[in-house]
C-alpha cells in the first residue's frame, strides 16, 4: 500500500514542491481533476464554476506567467464542463466565463504585486546582510593561540541585522574582544553599532590601554548621540529614537597569550569561563553603568582580572540568549546548559547552543542574539602557564 503521507512529507522536506514547474503542474492538475469528477458525476453535479480555484491559488505561489499557464488549462476545462452539462446555451454560461476571466485577471495582478514585493524584500535583505558584514567584520578562526567562533541572530529576521555587536583585534601577544548590545534593535540601531565598533577598533590601532578604551568609546558614543539628536527631531525617523538616555551595554576583554585576562564590564551580562565541566561567571567586582550613562559613575570603569587555564573556553554573549523564554515563560538557563559542552571547540559549541536555544524558545527570538567563543588550547607551549 502506498503511504501518501510519507511521500508528501519527503517531498516537502526535499523542497520538491517549491519548484515552480511542480507548482504549475499541481495547479494545472486541479481543474483537470475537477473536470474528470464533473464528467463522471453526470449533469446533477456541476463543478465548472470551481475551475477558477486553479489560477486563484496559483497567484499565491507562482509568477504571473505561471498563473496564465494555469488559466490556459482552467478555461478549456470550464468550457468542456459546461458543454457536458448542456449549459452552453444558457444565460448563466457567459456570466460564468466573465467571472472566470475577471477573477483570473485579478489573480495575475495579485501575483505580479506579490512577486514585486518579494523582489524588494530580497533586495532589502541583501543590503542588510552586506551592511552586517561591513559593520561586523567576520572574526578569524584563530587569534594567536586561541580558537575563535562567533554567532549572530537578528530578532528582526526580515532585516537580518540588529543592535548586537562584536569585534576582535590582535596586537602583539594580546587579543582584545568586544561584545555589546545597543538599546533597541533592528535597522534603527545600526548607526550606534557602527559608532561603538569604530571606537573600539580605533583604540586597538592606537594601542590605547584597556581602562582608557572604555572612555574613548564612551566619548565617541556620546558624540554620535549628540549629532543624531541635533540632526533629527524625536519623531523624525529611526535616528531620532536615540536620545541622551540611549546606552550600550558592553564587555571588553583583553586576553594575553599565556591566559591572563583583564575585563571591563559596562552593564553587560558576565562572560562565562567553561573548564572541565564547570562554568564560572566572570562578573564585575564593581558594577559599572553602560556606555552613554558613564556620568552616573564618578569613579569610572574598573578593570577586573582572571585566568584562562589551558583547555578552557571563554563565552561572551548578549542578553538575547539568557532572556529567551520557553512556552511557559521560563528564561533560557545558559550556565546550566553549557556545563555539558565545556569540552567542545568554539564552532561546535556555538552550533550546539544555537540549536538548543531554537528548540527551547520554539524558534522564536524576542531579542537579537550575539555570541563569541574563544578557546585556549589544552597543550601549552614552553613559557606559558
Amino acid at each position: 500500500m502506498i503511504d501518501v503521507r510519507a511521500i508528501t512529507t519527503r517531498a516537502l522536506a526535499s523542497g520538491a514542491l517549491r519548484h515552480p514547474a511542480v507548482q504549475v503542474a499541481a495547479f494545472c492538475l486541479l481543474p483537470l481533476v475537477l473536470l474528470l469528477v464533473d464528467l463522471m458525476a453526470g449533469q446533477d453535479v456541476r463543478l465548472g464554476p470551481l475551475m477558477v480555484a486553479g489560477p486563484t491559488f496559483a497567484a499565491i505561489f507562482c509568477t504571473p506567467v505561471c498563473v496564465l499557464v494555469v488559466l490556459a488549462v482552467a478555461f478549456p476545462c470550464a468550457v468542456t464542463a459546461a458543454a457536458a452539462n448542456q449549459q452552453m446555451d444558457t444565460a448563466n454560461f457567459p456570466v460564468q466565463l466573465i467571472t472566470l476571466s475577471l477573477i483570473s485577471a485579478a489573480s495575475v495582478a495579485a501575483s505580479a504585486v506579490r512577486v514585486r514585493g518579494e523582489r524588494r524584500l530580497a533586495a532589502s535583505r541583501w543590503v542588510a546582510e552586506v551592511t552586517q558584514r561591513v559593520l561586523l567584520h567576520p572574526l578569524p578562526a584563530r587569534a594567536g593561540p586561541f580558537g575563535v567562533a562567533s554567532l549572530y541572530l537578528a530578532a528582526d529576521e526580515e532585516a537580518a541585522v540588529g543592535g548586537d555587536l562584536y569585534a576582535l583585534t590582535r596586537s602583539g601577544h594580546t587579543t582584545r574582544v568586544l561584545i555589546g548590545d545597543v538599546q533597541g534593535k533592528g535597522l534603527a540601531s545600526l548607526e550606534i553599532v557602527g559608532c561603538v565598533l569604530n571606537g573600539f577598533r580605533w583604540t586597538a590601532r592606537h594601542d590605547i590601554p584597556l581602562l582608557e578604551t572604555a572612555g574613548e568609546i564612551e566619548a565617541a558614543f556620546r558624540q554620535e548621540v549628540r549629532e543624531q539628536s541635533a540632526g533629527t527631531g524625536p519623531r523624525d525617523g529611526p535616528a531620532g529614537r536615540f536620545t541622551a538616555e540611549s546606552f550600550v551595554t558592553a564587555v571588553v576583554v583583553e586576553l594575553a597569550d599565556d591566559g591572563r585576562m583583564r575585563l571591563v564590564n559596562l552593564g553587560h551580562p558576565p562572560p562565562l569561563l567553561l573548564h572541565r565541566g564547570t562554568v564560572t561567571a566572570l562578573g564585575p567586582t564593581v558594577p559599572t553603568p553602560p556606555l552613554g550613562l558613564g556620568d552616573l559613575n564618578a569613579d569610572g570603569p574598573v578593570v577586573d582580572t582572571a585566568a584562562m587555564p589551558p583547555g578552557s573556553t571563554l563565552l561572551l554573549y548578549t542578553d538575547g540568549v539568557t532572556e529567551a523564554r520557553d512556552g511557559a515563560g521560563a528564561f533560557y538557563p545558559l550556565a546550566e546548559r553549557v556545563r555539558h559542552w565545556t569540552e567542545k571547540e568554539p564552532e561546535a559549541l556555538l552550533s550546539t547552543l544555537h540549536a538548543d536555544l531554537r528548540r527551547y524558545s520554539g524558534a522564536r527570538l524576542e531579542d537579537d542574539v550575539a555570541m563569541v567563543a574563544l578557546r585556549r588550547p589544552g597543550v601549552v607551549g614552553p613559557g606559558e602557564r
